[in-house]
């Protein structure tokens, strides 16, 4: 039996290692010096404040940094021990809270790619294990280094702290998609190799990308070709808006040609499913105040308080409170798992559910919704904010100053699969 450990960032906030002094033994102490920087946070997280989870990565600034977060039970991490269906939402909930059960037959020949850092040698156990766990039947996993070689893998996502991530995205895509093909992309850390994972999953036949990374503070991370990664017609590409909060956004999820996916924290009671805006869900205006070099505002985007692009596009269950279920085969375990990072590739599950990726045209489609469509095929986020903006719809859901878009919640969250 493996125990569980996860990599603690190097760089994190103190609140995060004052959380876990006391913790398991079994938490590594480092996490790959290469992802080292400046630490990304320009203000303390709720999820951080409170003590709600804790960081799967070196979470730095300019370079790409993954947004998985481990939940913690009473302060403590890592969270273990649990049991599958109480460690966070399943599969069976997430499917039912966003109307999606009566469409799970569909999916397939659907490829949705996923870029992760370093190699997963369990992967494929761990996808396995999940699906089985929860009754979501064989699925198909295929594994890739950043050349498009099912071989010559970069080192272990461990020395890179992505292996939370990884196992993350691969489960959630078969939580919202069962029948959906599943590519792994395994790249090493430059922005270079994130690059050609990009270009190679299309190469391959992939017609849906899923970015559970940003790059905090920079549109480009460093590279001013980085935009051309993401814009090949007929390709859906979908990131996550990072995890804190308003004004601390990047790339990709900040172009033009991304679909950039925020977040909310589901609840329910009863057999009544809810949602309010996540707290930490990454907002806000892409100008070069908050991003280095400014993104030109598409022609589709016409709410009136940014000059830039606006981030983000649409959202889905992100919260710590709770988060949702994860198994890691490398960790021996399962545990809660929250973050923007889990809205990602859920999202692109749900466009896979729906087949109209080659349709897509960045997020275009959501802000081009009629009002009839916007309340029969999204829900509507009406309540919370993930900062402060003046109350401004950039950063708050229910102001009604631009339809209903929120900054965090985007158009809403899915409410079956028409919408995408």
């Amino acid at each position: 039996m493996k125990f569980l450990k996860f990599a603690t960032p190097l760089v994190a906030v103190l609140a995060i290692a004052a959380c876990s002094s006391g913790g398991s033994s079994n938490v590594p102490t480092s996490a790959g010096t290469s992802l080292m920087g400046r630490s990304a946070f320009t203000h303390v997280p709720e999820w951080q404040a409170k003590h709600l989870a804790h960081a799967a990565c070196p979470q730095v600034v300019g370079k790409p940094t993954c947004l998985a977060l481990i939940s913690n039970k009473n302060g403590i991490s890592p969270l273990s021990g649990c049991a599958p269906s109480s460690c966070g939402w399943t599969p069976a909930q997430l499917q039912k809270a966003y109307n999606l059960t009566g469409s799970l037959g569909k999916g397939s020949g659907q490829i949705v790619a996923v870029i992760e850092a370093g190699d997963d040698p369990d992967a494929a156990a761990t996808f396995a294990t999940y699906r089985t766990q929860f009754g979501l039947g064989t699925g198909t996993l295929v594994k890739y280094n950043e050349q498009g070689q099912q071989s010559n893998y970069p080192p272990s996502c461990q020395d890179y702290g992505w292996c939370v991530e990884t196992d993350l995205d691969i489960e959630m895509i078969a939580a919202a998609c069962p029948k959906c093909t599943v590519y792994l992309m395994e790249a090493k850390d430059p922005i270079s190799d994130f690059e050609t994972a990009e270009a190679e999953a299309v190469t391959l036949g992939a017609t849906i990308l899923s970015n559970s990374w940003i790059c905090y503070g920079s549109s480009n991370c460093g590279d001013s070709n980085f935009d051309n990664y993401f814009d090949t017609k007929g390709i859906a590409y979908l990131a996550a808006t990072g995890d804190s909060a308003y004004d601390n956004i990047g790339g990709p999820s900040v172009l033009a040609s991304v679909i950039a996916v925020g977040g909310t924290q589901l609840a329910v009671s009863g057999s009544k499913f809810t949602e309010t805006i996540w707290n930490d869900a990454g907002a806000g205006c892409a100008d070069a105040a908050e991003v280095g070099t400014a993104i030109p505002k598409p022609s589709w985007q016409k709410d009136p308080d940014c000059t830039s692009r606006t981030d983000g596009d649409i959202s889905s269950e992100a919260g710590c409170s709770p988060g949702v279920s994860e198994y890691s085969e490398l960790y021996g375990g399962w545990f809660g798992v929250c973050g923007t990072s889990v809205a990602s590739p859920f999202t692109a599950a749900v466009i896979g559910l729906a087949g109209n990726a080659t349709k897509l045209n960045a997020g275009e489609g959501f802000w081009k919704l009629k009002k009839k469509a916007l309340k029969k095929d999204l829900h509507d986020i009406k309540v919370g904010f993930d900062g402060s903006c003046n109350g401004e719809y950039l950063c708050t859901a229910g102001t009604k100053q631009f339809k209903t878009y929120s900054g965090p919640g985007g158009w809403g969250t899915p409410n079956g699969i028409k919408a995408y």
